[in-house]
């Protein structure tokens, strides 16, 4: 069984790359569910603020890998029947803890797109909207404090998203084709 994580900046395409997967039958695992949870159990309203505390508190008080760590029940269920899609692995100790468990069956699917394009997307987004402003403080938060920049840069297959959502699942859907083939 595989699994496969999808990384990159936000507003890049990830979660709806990790929708192309879930179509061809992985099961998905969004990492920020957790985020979601912790919020919710705080008493934190969802907005970039919020969200950034808690990924940063969580990683503080756990441990940079704790997504990862957290996931891994979910991670080993959903291999119990088929392959699995991560949405939203960050950081580069998330990146090695899923590595050194699942060796040759773990694969990372960069989805890339420039800060102007990621930008303009997450201005119109209608859930979880930022500003261009919150957008380029939540890249520099990302690239600083989490490490992110790791795994896109280790990625085994890597999606330019400068063109249209046809086009996106398109190259998502040849990626999960590639990786049926690999034994």
């Amino acid at each position: 069984m595989k699994v496969v994580s999808i990384v990159g900046m936000t507003g890049a395409g990830k979660s709806e790359v990790a929708k192309v997967f879930e179509q061809e039958g992985f099961v998905l695992i969004r990492f920020g569910d957790l985020t979601d949870e912790e919020m919710k159990r705080r008493g934190l309203k969802p907005k970039e603020a919020s969200e950034r505390l808690v990924r940063e508190l969580l990683r503080r008080e756990q441990g940079p890998a704790v997504y990862a760590e957290l996931n891994q029940p979910r991670i080993e269920h959903a291999l119990k029947s088929s392959d699995a899609v991560i949405d939203g692995l960050y950081s580069w100790e998330e990146y090695t803890c899923l590595k050194s468990c699942y060796v040759d069956n773990f694969y990372l699917v960069a989805v890339w797109s420039s800060p102007k394009t990621r930008y303009a997307r997450l201005s119109s987004r209608s859930n979880r909207s930022l500003t261009p402003e919150e957008a380029a403080s939540r890249d520099t938060a990302e690239i600083e404090n989490i490490a992110k920049g790791g795994p896109i840069a280790m990625a085994d297959f890597t999606i330019i998203n400068e063109s249209s959502l046809e086009d996106l699942k398109k190259e998502a859907a040849r990626i999960v084709s590639a990786l049926k083939w690999k034994k």
